[in-house]
């Protein structure tokens, strides 16, 4: 059977795909793309395409997410080289997609793409509100609200790249500091360090906005 075949097998009812089995399709894949069948990736792009998609969807606006999808396959596609068949294909992957985005955010501010605009009279009022009694709730929480989450943009808008991927990562994703580093190729006491300097910047901003 065909490696191409196997990824569209379904599992038996009530079974949970084997990872193991998964790393090992994923290999047999970048084997074949390596060996010199490039139309090989196609079924790695088929099978990871949402899960990528997810990745950047967080982290960029929605109108640039399908360029920074593509933008991500084709880094992945060019540095397969560098892929060690010791870490899950899947992970190598979502390092990639979150570099492409943390890059994207780097041209923005060197091209002066970001939109500075200022806080309306109703964000405010909603902001003065919410801190005055939720100003210790929980960060994920606020961001599934609307106005927190523009309000949200309009901090994270103010801070440089480096800083925003952190905060995303770390205080909105929740992710581990350890595993931000890993994405970011960073030590984990940069990654401690700027994730506690932005947050206090975020909360100077927001009080005094």
């Amino acid at each position: 059977m065909s490696t191409v075949h196997a990824f569209n097998r379904k599992p038996r009812p009530g079974a949970m795909p084997d990872p193991m089995d998964q790393t090992q399709e994923d290999q047999t894949v970048v084997a074949q793309v390596r060996g010199g069948d490039v139309n090989a990736f196609e079924a790695l792009f088929t099978k990871y395409r949402g899960h990528v998609t997810a990745i950047v969807r967080r982290h960029v606006p929605g109108d640039r997410v399908a360029d920074n999808v593509q933008d991500a396959f084709v880094r992945a596609f060019q540095s397969l080289d560098g892929y060690r068949a010791d870490a899950p294909f899947r992970r190598w992957l979502a390092t990639i997609a979150v570099r492409t985005c943390y890059d994207f955010w780097r041209r923005q501010y060197r091209n002066k793409e970001i939109p500075m605009s200022r806080l309306s009279e109703e964000h405010r009022k909603w902001l003065e509100n919410s801190l005055s009694g939720r100003s210790r709730e929980d960060w994920k929480t606020l961001g599934r609200r609307r106005e927190a989450r523009e309000i949200l943009d309009w901090a994270l808008n103010r801070l440089g790249p480096e800083d925003r991927m952190v905060i995303e990562l770390v205080h909105l994703e929740g992710m581990a500091v350890k595993e931000a580093a890993h994405m970011m190729g960073w030590s984990t006491a940069n990654v401690k360090v700027r994730a506690h300097r932005a947050r206090k910047k975020i909360n100077r901003w927001l009080l005094e906005a």
